[in-house]
């Protein structure tokens, strides 16, 4: 019988449509004929979940529609009306069930668009929102996102005005805790928590509300969430979690984050633009016996492009209030249903582990918007810590209204499908204008604040011979900010030079950095580096000559320093002694053998002379060989992935061909002594040109690889999709691969398709005792561990939506091949850190002050923890810093932060910067706070200065 109903039913439905957007009931049945079917499908589902109990009714009242069909060939009203009688008995456990109706409308940030159709799709929805809540009393409308409440606030005040009154009478719901529905693996922990902040901050604000009040996280088209999501949300005050993607776990349950801490998850089991169709019931029994509850949240409303719910869905809905076998329907909110699902949290499936992956090739998509991001983010770290040091220091304003608009920026960059890189050129385009404005604001923040500290320094022992004539002074204007870095122009002239060297790591440094000598006119060819105590360090002139730049002209040379944690040193170059002697032709006399060995204190690399691919890599402290000479190493691959999944921005093809480009190739010596040696090699290939520089500095366990790239490879629907790959087979077996996530690491087992990581990749040894290689990146997210390799996803020429992704020669990006011992997470969490905050120099001059030469102002002695922020708070309240840190290694970590000064006061503030119940304690004692933070935890202080 159960067969036959199955049967009959679906000969009466109809044919199921092609799509899952299309009218489900594709009989021609009337009004009445979809009124009664629908009843008699919904009460079948009830009935399966409860053991068939009313299969007979169901048998008889079909039986009689069918027969009805038969004689009338239609479904009127009376063949309905007497059909319901005949269910009547089963009305009382149709009504048990409760359809709790959300509307939205799903608005994409500029994702097949430009920004100002999106402004334009914001305002023309809310519009017809505002009409429908006018007209229907009964009617709710739910709406997340910050960004698009700025938008009207922004563009159409008066009605920010109509929303405030819906929102006070609670039937407009504010469902934003982000600002806008962001990417979930690619942002930093610390970007996560920084929508948190702006979010709950503007809104509570804007609309009067309490900020405990935006507790959910919406996210209904999100791409994969990471694991560590949970725990940044509960320091946030968010309890609740709605996604689609990303998993195919039950519909409801509790997220546990490695620290413990949870959230309540609703995970869509239809899709989230949905639409009110008749046969809406039939998915309420089977969803609640799965969730627990007899409460079923439908999320309806026309989306993507915006619209909301229409009238025609409201218009079912009230209709279908009326129908007597059938659960009860109402308009409400999110918020009235995990009111109900936290009733029973301690009943729901607890899930653990990140809930991924979806869409693979999102994770390197669209290169320069990435770039943008991960630049962005590091560069406001630096600004907000080195001007927080300026405030307390030196009484210098902290520019907190500045910050939050840069934040913004780069917060609203990570929407969904523009950070995933889904979009098309505009997409783009407005993306990167944001990404200048947020460097407009950082960089020039980053610099005055650094400018404020070197002026306070005493570098009045420092006085060279100086120049009245001299051109040098200024030279340089806005030279550097094309590479992200501060502006390298002149302060000093004369024949000695100071620079101020700044670190913005929690650690000392000692490594190699740059500087740029503009207009040295003096004859004396040697140069003389020394650091605040006179002492002479290594060195080497990078350049051959003199470059010249609007009107001026400069020369680079390295140096071997050593930089305080979070703080900075200061060194001068000046004149060296040089001998006097005939000078004589440099022409070569003999032929010598070139060298392709790349050799310092702890590496010697072999490149091959053919190809420039690594023939070798020792590790000399171990003799470990770390190439497996039977593959390839170090090589750029162009892989065609087959396009036939369609989508090619979202989905990572299936590997077609791979061809080692290494074909033809030019290589030469680059930068040759004490403190680096690099060999420069390029090779064609399709249409395309790559540079790379491959660098082994003084006392360092990286080989670093600085390239260049002019793209011209054109993925197509009927072809491929070309992409740039860089693949490091290793010489030992792996267990795992360690990536970095958003506030930690994850170990994932080998895997063959990409997969998203922070910044680096580590191929974790079978051995323990065996040394491990990790590749680390400064703007890319895409890896992949398999087969006792990494590989890394440099370009990908996706043709669908944007046709032309990445042409031209605007790509430049950095990675480093890193050797180490079995480190722990922090510490490769923290070379990775140093890897995208190279030291940033300053040019100084002579001048009076109280500030040493060298200095620290914060320093992080033990606690197996990383620092994510060192900011103001947003509410300036005398001299007082936030210090975010996160735990990587799964214990409880003893945290001691030196400071330059000591604390007055310090407690533990959430992600809002509110303070906690001091539940634990943090101690000062000197110059020194000691806190703890719980295993795998985030956890934030405030530090009030006298």
């Amino acid at each position: 019988m159960l067969s036959s109903i199955d049967n009959r039913l679906r000969m009466l439905i109809g044919a199921e449509p092609k799509t899952y957007w299309e009218e489900k009931i594709t009989a021609k049945l009337g009004y009445w004929g979809e009124r009664i079917v629908s009843q008699l499908f919904f009460a079948y589902e009830m009935s399966k979940v409860n053991k068939g109990i009313f299969d007979e009714q169901i048998d008889a009242a079909l039986a009689f529609v069918e027969n009805k069909w038969a004689d009338e060939g239609v479904i009127g009203k009376h063949t309905a009306i007497h059909a319901e009688k005949l269910l009547e008995a089963l009305a009382s456990e149709a009504k048990s069930y409760d359809i709790l109706c959300v509307s939205h409308a799903h608005i994409d940030m500029n994702w097949m668009w430009s920004w100002d159709e999106t402004v334009a799709v914001t305002l023309d929805t809310f519009r017809t929102m505002l009409t429908l809540l006018e007209e229907y009393p009964e009617f709710t409308f739910s709406q997340s996102q910050a960004s698009i409440y700025r938008i009207v606030e922004q563009y159409a005040p008066e009605m920010l005005q109509e929303i405030r009154k819906r929102v006070q009478e609670g039937r407009w719901e504010v469902t934003a805790s982000h600002w806008v529905e962001a990417d979930k693996n690619m942002p930093s922990g610390e970007s996560l928590s920084r929508h948190l902040l702006y979010t709950k901050r503007y809104l509570s604000v804007l609309f009067d509300l309490d900020p405990d009040s935006l507790n959910l996280d919406f996210e209904p088209d999100t791409f994969g969430h990471s694991v560590n999501v949970p725990e940044i949300l509960a320091n946030g005050g968010v309890k609740y979690y709605y996604h689609c993607r990303g998993n195919e776990a039950p519909a409801l349950y509790r997220w546990e984050a490695p620290s413990g801490k949870s959230v309540i998850v609703y995970r869509e089991p239809t899709w989230y633009n949905d639409n009110i169709q008749a046969l809406l019931g039939s998915y309420v029994p089977e969803i609640c016996l799965q969730t627990g509850l007899k409460m079923y949240l439908n999320v309806y409303g026309v989306g993507d492009h915006g619209g909301g719910p229409t009238r025609r869905d409201l218009e079912r809905l009230l209709d279908m209030q009326s129908w007597p076998v059938y659960p009860k329907l109402r308009f409400g909110t999110y918020r009235e249903y995990f009111a109900e699902a936290e009733a029973i949290a301690e009943q729901l499936p607890v899930l653990k582990g990140e809930q991924n992956f979806v869409f693979t090739g999102c994770y390197t998509s669209q290169s320069r918007i990435k770039t943008a991001n991960r630049i962005g983010e590091a560069t406001l770290n630096e600004a907000e810590l080195f001007n927080a040091a300026a405030a307390v220091a030196e009484e210098a304003r902290y520019p907190g209204d500045s910050f939050e608009k840069a934040w913004r920026n780069v917060l609203f960059n990570q929407f969904h499908d523009i950070l995933p890189g889904s979009g098309v050129l505009e997409t783009r385009e407005h993306a990167l204008g944001l990404f200048q404005n947020t460097m407009a604001i950082a960089n020039t923040n980053r610099k005055l604040a650094l400018e404020k500290i070197a002026a306070m320094i005493d570098t009045s022992s420092l006085v060279g011979k100086e120049s009245k004539f001299s051109v040098s002074e200024g030279a340089g204007a806005g030279y550097g900010a094309g590479g992200f870095k501060v502006t390298q122009v002149e302060r000093g002239r004369g024949n000695k030079r100071i620079v101020h060297l700044f670190n913005s790591s929690a650690y000392e440094r000692e490594e190699v950095v740059e500087i740029t000598l503009w207009d040295w006119k003096t004859p004396i060819r040697s140069l003389l580096v020394q650091d605040g105590n006179g002492q002479a360090v290594p060195h080497q002139i990078l350049d051959n000559g003199l470059h010249w730049y609007w009107n001026h002209d400069y020369m680079r040379l390295l140096a071997y320093v050593k930089v305080p944690a979070c703080g900075y040193a200061t060194y001068t170059v000046s004149e060296g002694d040089d001998r006097l002697k005939p000078f004589l032709p440099d022409d070569p006399r003999i032929d010598e053998e070139d060298g392709y060995v790349l050799e310092n204190e702890w590496l010697k690399v072999t490149l091959d002379p053919v190809d420039a691919t690594v023939r070798s890599m020792i590790r000399k402290s171990t003799g470990e060989q770390l190439v497996d000479g039977a593959r390839p190493t170090g090589v750029f691959r162009l892989i065609q992935e087959d396009p036939d999944k369609g989508m090619s921005a979202w989905w990572t093809g299936r590997y077609m061909s791979v061809t080692n480009v290494h074909q033809q190739v030019k290589i030469k010596r680059g930068a040759w002594g004490d403190v680096r040696q690099s060999l420069q090699y390029e090779f064609s290939f399709g249409r395309s040109l790559l540079k790379a520089t491959v660098s082994l500095d003084r006392n360092c366990t990286e080989l670093d690889y600085e390239v260049e790239c002019d793209w011209q490879e054109i993925g197509k629907s009927d072809q491929s999709i070309p992409q740039l790959n860089f693949h490091w087979p290793l010489a030992y077996d792996t267990k795992s691969y360690q990536y970095d996530v958003p506030f930690g690491v994850i170990e994932r087992k080998p895997l063959s398709f990409d997969v998203p990581a922070n910044s680096f990749a580590v191929g974790v040894p079978q051995n323990e005792k065996q040394s491990s290689v990790m590749l680390v990146t400064n703007n890319k997210y895409g890896f992949r561990g398999a087969d006792n390799a990494l590989s890394l996803s440099l370009i990908r020429s996706s043709f669908y939506p944007d046709p032309y992704p990445e042409l031209g020669n605007h790509h430049k990006f950095s990675f480093a091949v890193v050797v180490q011992d079995a480190a722990r997470a922090y510490e490769r969490i923290e070379r990775s850190y140093r890897f995208n905050h190279p030291l940033t120099v300053l040019s100084g001059s002579a001048h009076a002050g109280t500030r040493p030469l060298d200095s620290s102002f914060l320093k992080l002695i033990s606690g197996t923890v990383a620092i994510s922020a060192v900011k103001m708070p947003e509410d300036p309240d005398g001299q007082r810093w936030i210090i975010r840190v996160y735990e990587t290694e799964g214990e409880l970590a003893a945290v001691k932060l030196e400071l330059f000064q000591q604390a007055a006061e310090a407690y533990f503030v959430d992600t809002n910067e509110q303070r906690l119940p001091e539940n634990e304690s943090i101690q000062i004692t000197d110059h020194v706070v000691a806190f703890d933070v719980q295993p795998y935890s985030a956890a934030a202080i405030c530090l009030r200065f006298n």
